[in-house]
């Protein structure tokens, strides 16, 4: 048999397998400044790369099983998903005070590799993605003209809202289940209709009685009494 000749070097096979991050380091530790600037934006594309196949591959599952099953069940799946990913890769901070709370979404909303702006006033405190990272890209990037589905009619998971992006369901379930195990909401979704002709804003109220009720009843709740 023919031996085939090699395609790669020793020194090019290690190189490959070594972490981004490491390397990075490196590069930094060195004083490199070009070449960690290079490896900077190589790791954003590696990062985003799985970051959009996931976020995409889960609103395939989604679709299948509104398709399938109906939108009761995506409610379903989805509150089972968040029960037990909060428990696995999600675990609450110990801090739960108000300025923990911004800072633990802002810094989760990070990851998702896109501009923010934080601002405060007398009432609240409001986080801007600009976009939305997951939900708004992939409305921007053509997923729901590819096969994605949207839900057609209104529901407590779409925000009572016609033709909703399937993936951003998760936000409106997450509310619900903030509200059911810790008495209230840990912040409010502000958004437009339709979905991603806005930014969306996430807002933390200081005084949770200025919630508006419409955030409840959107999500079949009841505002707290006092």
């Amino acid at each position: 048999m023919e031996r085939k000749k090699r395609v790669f070097t020793d020194e090019e096979l290690e190189e490959m397998g070594k972490r981004t991050l490491d390397l990075l380091l490196k590069a930094i530790d060195s004083g490199d400044k070009e070449k960690a600037k290079e490896l900077a934006r190589r790791m954003y594309k590696e990062f985003n790369y799985l970051h959009d196949g996931y976020f995409t591959w889960v609103t395939g599952l989604q679709t299948y099983i509104y398709q399938n099953m109906g939108i009761d069940a995506v409610e379903e799946a989805e509150r089972q998903a968040h029960t037990v990913e909060s428990r696995i890769a999600f675990i609450p901070s110990e801090e739960t005070d108000f300025r923990a709370r911004v800072k633990n979404l802002a810094a989760g909303l990070r990851g998702h590799l896109q501009p923010m702006t934080v601002a405060e006033d007398d009432e609240k405190v409001t986080i801007t993605m600009e976009p939305c990272g997951s939900g708004e890209r992939l409305i921007r990037m053509g997923g729901y003209e590819e096969g994605l589905a949207k839900v057609k009619e209104p529901h407590r998971i779409t925000w009572g809202m016609k033709d909703f992006p399937l993936y951003c369901v998760h936000c409106p379930v997450m509310e619900a289940l903030d509200i059911e195990n810790n008495g209230d909401f840990a912040f409010c979704h502000f958004v437009s209709d339709p979905i991603g002709e806005e930014h969306c804003r996430f807002v933390f109220y200081k005084d949770p009685a200025n919630i508006p009720e419409e955030f409840y009843t959107r999500i079949g709740k009841k505002k707290p009494v006092g």
